[in-house]
């Protein structure tokens, strides 16, 4: 299969912005892109009901992908879109259907706490069972979005794109989590926020006061670590900027508040093959409920 983007279709509205964030994507990638209908056989015993026959149910799977097609094309003449219907169940198909594709894009509805088609136990088994990047995109998200204000305080696909978010663990930092935050930072030609986040010391488990100059010294110690990480990526990408942000407190929490003024936001998934249940990790799951932004999940070992 030749290399795109793929994007998993449903004709909700939460689909649609992932369409459309999608096509933009491949752009910026020179890449085809690929919508993927994923839709479930009715029961025989339903197909036979006048509302829910199978010559209705053909009608429909077949005019969302067409329409929204059609729709990409006109918007995005710069990009060719294919188009692809499979039977099955919906995360089973998709994390077929990534297979061989750059990236895989999801839509959500919202990325808060109650889930929709693909945010919910769908979605998140599709992250987990998928090892190419997957980006979550909320409904509603927009171009401008994703861009500064213009000069009057209005929002513009115009201007310059906010900071690419990295959430970075400098314990454990992974080559492809940096390579694909790096590489969307250069092709939006924008800076990158490598954000970690840190806790303190549990003084208060020991009955202990708080040091100062402790925290002061760890503070700098967790700063330098952030630098050394980053320092043969800056060598790489001379061209990105490279913001630090080194701070104490929740690293979900510190992503999170960063996501406001972020174009898109990277974070990490330790590849696990285990039988039972959904492993993603504590910070990538709160990272992808809880941010404004489109959230890319990147696999890993």
């Amino acid at each position: 299969m030749s290399r795109n983007v793929t994007v998993g279709l449903d004709g909700s509205p939460e689909s649609r912005a992932a369409a459309e964030w999608a096509a933009r994507e491949a752009k910026l990638r020179g890449l085809p892109l690929r919508l993927v209908h994923v839709w479930e056989p009715v029961p025989e015993p339903l197909a036979q009901a006048p509302l829910l026959g199978a010559e209705t149910q053909a009608h429909w799977s077949e005019r969302i992908p067409r329409e929204t097609a059609e729709g990409l094309r006109l918007r995005h003449p710069g990009v060719h879109v294919d188009m692809e219907q499979i039977p099955g169940r919906p995360a089973d198909a998709l994390a077929r259907a990534a297979k061989g594709a750059e990236l895989l894009v999801l839509g959500s509805r919202g990325l808060s706490g109650i889930g929709g088609f693909l945010v919910g136990s769908v979605g998140m088994a599709v992250i987990a069972d998928t090892e190419i990047p997957v980006v979550l995109v909320r409904a509603g998200e927009q171009a401008a979005d994703e861009h500064e204000a213009d000069p009057a305080g209005i929002p513009s696909a115009a201007t310059a794109y906010r900071p690419v978010v990295l959430g970075l663990d400098t314990g454990h930092p992974d080559d492809a989590v940096l390579a694909f935050a790096f590489e969307e930072a250069a092709r939006r030609g924008t800076s990158l926020r490598a954000v970690h986040g840190w806790n303190l010391p549990p003084y208060s488990a020991y009955g202990l006061p708080a040091d100062p100059e402790l925290n002061a010294e760890l503070g700098r110690q967790k700063a330098a670590a952030l630098t050394e990480v980053l320092r043969p990526w800056r060598q790489k990408y001379p061209d990105v900027e490279v913001v630090e942000e080194s701070r104490s407190g929740s690293p979900a929490e510190r992503v999170i508040d960063a996501s406001r003024d972020a174009s898109l936001v990277v974070v990490g998934r330790r590849i696990r093959h285990s039988p039972i249940g959904v492993h993603i990790g504590s910070v990538t799951h709160a990272v992808l409920h809880h941010a404004t932004a489109p959230v890319a999940v990147v696999a890993h070992d």
